[in-house]
């Protein structure tokens, strides 16, 4: 009864190899799964510095916001 170790090396090899890949793609799967359950049971409100919700269609006052920090930044 010969044995091959460099083929019961391989068969090592591909079982732990493979044994990791299925853990990984198993946690991946599980936290994408976690992932929607929060956001759905869990949304996260949007807030600015002070801490007050802000509606995604005050875009105006940020435009505004932005543009002046830019003119008073290139005045000097």
């Amino acid at each position: 009864m010969e044995t091959n170790l460099i083929v019961e090396g391989f068969k090592f090899m591909g079982l732990g190899m493979g044994t990791v890949f299925l853990f990984l793609i198993i946690l991946i799967v599980s936290m994408n799964i976690l992932s929607i359950v929060v956001h759905k049971f869990f949304p996260e409100p949007n807030q600015n510095t002070n801490g007050n919700v802000v509606k995604k269609q005050d875009n105006k006052n940020v435009i505004a916001a932005i543009t002046a920090a830019i003119t008073h930044h290139r005045q000097g």
